[in-house]
């Protein structure tokens, strides 16, 4: 089901749109059969379950932190993934930094912007200049596009409307991607340009809910 599924979504997402199935709360053999059916990304948002999941699927695939980043957590968050989307504040950029250079790593990220009132993370689109700016004045880390939730309930209207100020905010702060869309908002998504989508139910259907959040 997973493999027809991501056959259908990838002859529909344009192929320059990367995909990032996103397995929250799923079990480790979801990832298994989203790598078997062609998947490469793979994004998780909590820590503690993703590090259990991860230890127990092989397979080489790019692992996206998606999940608000608690300062604390920063050297296990870089110790386990590729990528961190969801930078919001300069505390957790510097925690990340450090973190990355004891590693030796330079590690990519996204800037996560609030276009939803209802997102409780997210830098405000008019502070995430400076934001970029301060993230590119750290070694360790590679700023390479921004993030963004679409609003929650909205019309496609209103969410075409968020995804565009999104883009926006991308062409000031430059990089390669841009990673909105979800599996209800995809399509508004790649209209507005989005490079990189992430799909959880749309991939998967229903889930279960395998381990502790954290």
């Amino acid at each position: 089901m997973i493999a027809e599924r991501w056959a259908q979504l990838r002859a529909e997402i344009p192929a320059h749109v990367r995909i990032v199935a996103v397995t929250k709360s799923l079990p480790a053999s979801a990832i298994a059969e989203a790598v078997a059916a062609g998947a490469t990304e793979i994004g998780e948002n909590y820590l503690q379950e993703a590090r259990a999941k991860f230890g127990e699927v092989g397979g080489i695939f790019t692992k996206h932190f998606i999940g608000h980043v608690q300062s604390n957590k920063a050297k296990a968050i870089v110790e386990t993934f590729d990528m961190v989307q969801s930078v919001d504040r300069i505390e957790a950029g510097l925690a990340l930094a450090k973190a990355a250079a004891a590693a030796g790593k330079r590690l990519p990220v996204l800037i996560q912007l609030n276009i939803s009132p209802a997102e409780r993370f997210g830098v405000r689109p008019e502070d995430a200049p400076e934001l970029a700016r301060e993230l590119r004045a750290q070694e360790s880390l590679r700023l390479d596009g921004v993030m963004a939730i679409g609003p929650l309930g909205a019309s496609r209207a209103d969410t075409s409307r968020a995804f565009e100020l999104a883009a926006g905010v991308f062409a000031t702060i430059g990089g390669a991607t841009l990673s909105l869309g979800m599996s209800d908002d995809w399509r508004e998504a790649v209209a507005a340009g989005s490079t990189m989508v992430r799909l959880g139910s749309g991939l998967f259907g229903g889930g279960r809910v395998v381990a502790a959040r954290v």
